[in-house]
This record gives C-alpha cells, sequence and structure tokens, in this order.
C-alpha cells in the first residue's frame, strides 16, 4: 500500500486477493476533481501498471457519485491561464494513453453521476458496470468545447457513430440500460447489485491466466491505438475552444444554472 500512500484524492483498498480497488474519495463534492484529482487519476495507471501484487483494478467513486468531473474553479483557471491550459491538454492526453496502455484489466463500478476525468476513465475501462439509476453524458458542447477527453477515440467504435454523434453533438443524457443498450458501457445493473457484481468480475479475472489476459487487452487496444490521431486532434481543438467565448459563456451560464446564450454567425 506504501505505493499509493502520497494520493490525496483517491482512496485504496483490496477487496480480495490481487484485486486493487481505487475510489474517487472526494465525497462531499460528489468527488469532482480539482488540479490535484485531475493528476492523480491520470498518473495513478502508471502505478497500478508497475504493481507487482495485483492483477486487476475495480475504480469506483465513495458517496453518491463516481466522479463529478473538474469543478468550476478549476475549469475558470483553465480559460484565464495559458500555463494551467497547456498543463490541462498534457494530461488529458495522458490520462487517455495511460489508461490504453495499463497492462492490468480495468473495471470500472459506476455508481453515481460521471464526468469529465471521471467519465474518461469510466469509459475507457476495460469493462464498465453502470448502476441502473445512473445516468450519463459528455457535456463539453454545453461547456462551449469540442468533445475532446476519450470521446472521439473511443465513442464510435462502442457505439456506433450515428449514436456518438447524437449523444457528442446534444450532449443528451442517456441512461444506464440505454448506455449498456446501445454498447456504451459493458453491463447495467441495479444499484444494490453494483459492487457485488464488478467484485465477481474481478475475482474472475484475477483467477485466469495473467499473461494471456495482460495481451489480448494490448492488441484488442491497438484498435483505439489507431485512433490516436484524431483523438490528438480532438483535444487541440477542445483547448483552443477554452480560449474563447464560447467557453466562458458555458461556465458562466453553468455556475449561474441558467441556459447558455452562445454568439452566433461563426466564420468556420
Amino acid at each position: 500500500m506504501a505505493r499509493y500512500d502520497h494520493y490525496q484524492s483517491l482512496a485504496f483498498d483490496y477487496p480480495a486477493p490481487r484485486v486493487l480497488r481505487i475510489s474517487f474519495n472526494k465525497p462531499e463534492r460528489y468527488n469532482a476533481l480539482d488540479s490535484v484529482g485531475h493528476r492523480e487519476i491520470t498518473y495513478v495507471w502508471r502505478d497500478v501498471d508497475e504493481d507487482p501484487d495485483i492483477d486487476v483494478v475495480i475504480l469506483t467513486g465513495n458517496g453518491k457519485a463516481f466522479s463529478a468531473g473538474g469543478d468550476f474553479d478549476m475549469i475558470e483557471e483553465i480559460i484565464s491561464d495559458e500555463a494551467t491550459r497547456l498543463k490541462t491538454w498534457k494530461e488529458a492526453r495522458d490520462l487517455v494513453y495511460n489508461l490504453i496502455n495499463c497492462g492490468k484489466p480495468v473495471i470500472s463500478a459506476i455508481n453515481g453521476p460521471a464526468v469529465g476525468a471521471g467519465l474518461v476513465a469510466a469509459l475507457l475501462s476495460d469493462i464498465s458496470i453502470v448502476a441502473r439509476s445512473v445516468s450519463l453524458t459528455d457535456g463539453h458542447t454545453r461547456l462551449g468545447v469540442a468533445a475532446g477527453d476519450h470521446a472521439v477515440i473511443i465513442w464510435p467504435l462502442l457505439c456506433g457513430m450515428a449514436k456518438a454523434k447524437y449523444y457528442l453533438l446534444t450532449c443528451d443524457r442517456l441512461s444506464g440500460e440505454e448506455a449498456e443498450r446501445i454498447g456504451l458501457v459493458s453491463m447495467c445493473v441495479d444499484d444494490a447489485d453494483l459492487q457485488a457484481r464488478a467484485l465477481e468480475v474481478a475475482n474472475k479475472l484475477a483467477a485466469g491466466a495473467p499473461n494471456a489476459i495482460r495481451w489480448t487487452k494490448y492488441a484488442l487496444n491497438n484498435w483505439l491505438r489507431m485512433m490516436g490521431p484524431s483523438f490528438d486532434a480532438s483535444t487541440a481543438l477542445e483547448m483552443l475552444g477554452f480560449t474563447g467565448s464560447e467557453a466562458k459563456e458555458g461556465l458562466a451560464s453553468l455556475r449561474a444554472k441558467r441556459d447558455p446564450n452562445f454568439a452566433k454567425g461563426s466564420p468556420i
């Protein structure tokens, strides 16, 4: 456990032999991520990959949320400060590639709202299990920036281009059942069964042949690596959006809990 002692926003425990559970651990803030939390969820996968004592990871959230994404103060800083924006751009890329390249299989137990980096980790997990009461959305265009993060690299592969375009352009919410139906998540289960089902799957993987499982994951993830250039473009466009008026209006409207009023007549 000493390997993980320095983490501040994540909690760690071992619910079964060779199974590590990582929990977003700011329940009083619905596990929203500040700059420290964003950095931790980005780079914890390197520690996981090098940990000889585990074979499987469960990722979940403490309290009522999985992770409510970046907090408003963090978004404000991304908009107003170039250095923060560039640092966030690097972390956004590293989060996706670190999850893809982590050799250990990761199971997400999505117990509540999953937004921003939380949604990235939830849907890039190798097996994603969502509680029936949970609804999911990618809110980038509502904020006034392009759907960067993980969306372009994996949503079309999971649920097809038509569904990906619909939900990423409109920011409509998906119920857990609908997310399972279109293939965005591996399975949807009753809320009361979520953690037990995640542990059941983790134990099945932990009892399997570790090299065969890891090599299968590596080979399958070449589908995602082939989409790397498209993903890189999406994150660059997202960060470009943070420099403009749409992101400022999007954030202001979210803070005020009102509909945004985006300027029209863009030359693009």
